[in-house]
């Protein structure tokens, strides 16, 4: 690969990632289909501004045998996006994938087993923060982002914002999910965020600059489920159901 090909990559790839701040993309898409284009590019020796149908074939075709279904439309999402925004050309291949259709209905984690994890749960911080999405049916990215000012006590509900295609909503507010983040606040007493990070333990809580960290809220929730005996697909369903607990 000479320095020209490289440079001339380099160039669009940094075009693909402003035309992706720009789109006003979640973060977690701006990563993928940022990714997307980086694989193509190791791929094709940096090379994809005329990639033939023939080419992306065989590219996704040895990216389905190693990769996700999910992984492949990611990629072909992002190249669309790059051809659409970067290269300013219509996109003539809509048919080029066709994922299988799946159904799966998710895991439900009963209430009694949900009290067991919370139990379970060392940490205070990991405890409200699991208690609070089960209890209001959030994902795991709308819990972290939550702020004192989002919790509506007169009203007792709670504003999501910017959820799933950058929409706020409103949930329900439990009594007892109240009770529980005014008893939590009061040990930490941030101004604005709702669940601290742990770098400065309690006493520097109402100094951090950032939420929880999501790797440490995964990883603690993986092993407090095995310590449970929790055997659903994916712990994080404890997260991710809609059940409010008695």
């Amino acid at each position: 690969m000479t320095n020209a090909l490289a440079g001339h990559f380099d160039r669009q790839y940094q075009t693909h990632l402003k035309h992706l701040k720009l789109k006003g993309l979640q973060p977690k898409t701006i990563d993928a289909y940022a990714r997307a284009i980086r694989r193509l590019g190791e791929y094709f020796a940096q090379q994809i501004d005329d990639l033939s149908e023939a080419q992306l074939t065989e590219y996704f075709s040895d990216l389905i045998g190693t990769h996700s279904w999910s992984a492949v439309k990611l990629d072909l999402y992002g190249l669309k996006f790059y051809t659409t925004h970067v290269l300013k050309k219509p996109w003539v291949m809509p048919n080029l994938i066709k994922p299988p259709k799946t159904q799966r209905l998710p895991d439900i984690v009963t209430v009694d087993e949900a009290q067991r994890l919370f139990l379970a749960t060392r940490t205070l911080s990991y405890r409200v923060f699991y208690f609070t999405l089960y209890s209001l049916g959030l994902r795991l990215g709308e819990g972290l982002a939550l702020k004192v000012g989002d919790i509506d006590a007169a009203r007792m509900r709670v504003q999501i914002r910017d959820a799933k295609g950058n929409r706020d909503r409103f949930v329900p507010l439990p009594a007892a999910t109240l009770t529980a983040l005014r008893q939590f606040w009061q040990l930490h007493r941030h101004p604005e965020l709702l669940f601290p990070n742990r770098h400065g333990g309690l006493k520097a809580a109402h100094r951090a600059r950032s939420p929880l960290d999501r790797g440490g809220v995964q990883t603690t929730l993986r092993q407090v489920a095995q310590d449970c005996g929790l055997k659903k697909r994916s712990p994080r369903t404890v997260c991710a159901t809609a059940m409010r607990p008695t």
